[in-house]
């Protein structure tokens, strides 16, 4: 059984103490929110063990970069719109989403699934971007900074606990200050009339159909009047009454008439998570079923071509696609399946033709990026892979996709001091620098790297060590293990 995202975090938050270094001041004890500066630090340390140590988290580049082109598009409308936001995906089937501290956003594929509309996924977003630019936790957590970093733990627990199972959020409460605790986690839901409101503006400014947020609310709640003992988790960690819904809908009602059609990469995005869901074979059984529904739906044939190419029926997932790269727009999502499938009958030179041209038509498209990289570095083209891979971490030095092709592509030709460089790269944006430092002393004793290389291992490993005393000296400031 696939472990909760956040049930691991009660592991993580409850050795919070120890980690605590990783935290700045977090502010005058009189003040009622937590700093930016702390609140973001918290997010880092979350997220970073959400990705790196569970494996509910959804690697998929292209999920994740539709995800956040809606998120940003949201957040570019919202009030508050210089406030940095991420979002992810974790693979499980509940209708969850939920803010953490510091602008991450994560969001259940159960709840994608269920959206009827693109709007209504996005009315959702909007609800968890409002929590953010509204400082919602960052208030919660600022009140607990008197009693110390202990009591900081066991209220980041709780409520971010309480967003995804209740039982973790009780088992935390217990552990901690339980009666201030179940104080502030009942304070949270007054929080959401707010979110309700200040979302319905940012989605309305944004462009999507308003109506989207009460028409999803209310099939929710429809489907907890009609199955009370599985609610919706959304429904469980976000309370919602028939007040909140009428309220919603009387401030949609006063507001301009929109009729927004869904965008073809929500449809893509909801047939790849459908077609990844299950066996290949009931999940093709399930899409067919569905097409003879609706035949002509661009997104139920890209999943069935999808869902086919994973049941191994390359010949019929091909006809299926380029059946359908004739008649609709391109997309990327098209032309990385149809990159995919040569990737599966061994023909890399093939996919790097298609990726290629996909990314003159898409040059913006990350996802596109990684999988051109990762094809030129299986056709035997690592030094095409190193270069574009080079020019575009010149602009995010921050991606971790990045950083891990360089350092295959680096293998590829043989450059083992630059291989080493790269994978160090990896473990510091993965939190880990020992293994950090441990990849760049492999470094400078490969060999291969000339003067200026060197010196740029040299000077980025006395950087690292600098930091890892600090992170030390401050651990054991705080009384946690050294």
């Amino acid at each position: 059984m696939m472990r909760r995202p956040l049930a691991l975090l009660l592991s993580l938050a409850l050795a919070f103490p120890a980690r605590a270094v990783d935290l700045p001041d977090l502010g005058d004890v009189g003040t009622s929110e937590l700093s930016t500066a702390a609140e973001k630090s918290i997010g880092e340390e979350i997220i970073r063990q959400i990705r790196w140590h569970d494996a509910a988290y959804l690697d998929d580049p292209e999920v994740e970069e539709y995800v956040n082109g809606l998120g940003r598009r949201l957040a570019a409308a919202s009030d508050n719109p210089s406030q940095t936001f991420d979002f992810f995906v974790v693979r499980d089937p509940t209708l969850n989403a939920f803010a953490l501290p510091g602008g991450y956003i994560g969001v259940h594929t159960g709840l994608i699934l269920a959206a009827e509309s693109e709007s209504e996924f996005a009315s959702v977003l909007g609800h968890e971007i409002a929590h953010v630019t509204q400082r919602h936790i960052a208030q919660i957590l600022g009140k607990q900074s008197q009693a110390g970093m202990a009591m900081l733990a066991s209220l980041l627990v709780a409520i971010l606990a309480a967003r995804s199972n209740s039982q973790v959020s009780e088992a935390a409460i217990a552990a901690g200050s339980a009666g201030a605790l179940q104080s502030q986690l009942g304070y949270t839901r007054d929080y959401e009339r707010e979110a309700d409101r200040v979302g319905l503006q940012t989605l309305e400014a944004a462009g999507f159909d308003v109506r989207g947020m009460p028409a999803f609310f209310e099939r929710l709640q429809r489907g907890t009047r009609l199955y009370e003992s599985s609610a919706p988790a959304y429904l469980r960690t976000h309370p919602l009454t028939f007040e909140r819904i009428a309220d919603m809908e009387n401030r949609v009602s006063a507001m301009r008439y929109r009729q927004v059609p869904d965008s073809s990469e929500f449809g893509y995005v909801r047939a790849k998570l459908r077609a990844q869901a299950n066996l290949p074979a009931d999940v093709v059984k399930d899409l067919e079923s569905r097409l003879a529904q609706r035949p002509a739906d661009a997104s139920l044939r890209y999943g069935l071509a999808r869902a086919l190419m994973r049941a191994g029926r390359l010949d019929e997932a091909q006809a299926a696609l380029d059946k359908l790269r004739g008649e609709v727009a391109p997309s990327a999502f098209l032309d990385t399946l149809a990159a995919e499938i040569l990737l599966a009958r061994k023909d890399a030179a093939g996919a790097v033709r298609v990726l290629g041209a996909a990314q003159k038509r898409f040059p913006a498209s990350r996802s596109l990026l990684y999988a051109l990289a990762d094809a030129q570095i299986l056709a035997g083209t690592p030094a095409a892979a190193a270069s574009g891979v080079r020019q575009a971490l010149n602009a995010r030095a921050d991606d971790v996709r990045l950083w891990q092709l360089l350092s295959r592509a680096n293998q590829g030709l043989g450059k083992r001091t630059a291989q080493h460089r790269a994978q160090a790269e990896v473990y510091v944006l993965q939190g880990t620098l020992p293994a950090a430092i441990e990849q760049l002393e492999i470094a400078r004793k490969e060999g291969d790297g000339d003067f200026y290389e060197l010196s740029a291992v040299d000077a980025r490993l006395r950087e690292l060590k600098q930091r890892y005393r600090d992170e030390k000296r401050d651990k054991s400031r705080w009384g946690g293990p050294s």
